[in-house]
């Protein structure tokens, strides 16, 4: 009669596959602190500033998308970088603006390199 090798079941509480203790139901720790999704500070402004970010990235027309993209290749930046510009400066960037074009690519390297 040949050896038969026996393998524990990954359900068995015992099995070193199964690293939970027995009776745990595989959620989260208990003893780590809850942090909500606007932080550890006060809730203050969390959901306007929320609703008014999904209202400025809502989706545009297609044909602004377009104009943003082809103006954006042109500086040679991101459709994101451009779209971001125009939301908070209010002004869209021209040929001439080459000082703040090039600060916006050096944080682009910036955030590529960490």
């Amino acid at each position: 009669m040949s050896e038969i090798e026996t393998r524990s079941s990954p359900a068995d509480p015992t099995s070193p596959a199964n690293a939970t203790p027995a009776g745990h139901n595989g959620g989260p720790p208990l003893d780590e602190e809850h942090r909500p999704e606007w932080g550890s500070g006060g809730i203050g402004n969390y959901f306007y500033w929320k609703a008014a970010h999904r209202a400025a990235w809502k989706n545009p027309s297609p044909g602004i998308v377009a104009f943003r993209i082809r103006k954006a290749e042109r500086l040679g930046l991101t459709y994101e970088e451009y779209t971001l510009e125009i939301l908070e400066r209010g002004r869209h960037l021209q040929i001439e603006d080459v000082e703040r074009i090039a600060e916006i690519k050096q944080a682009r390297a910036a955030r590529n390199r960490s």
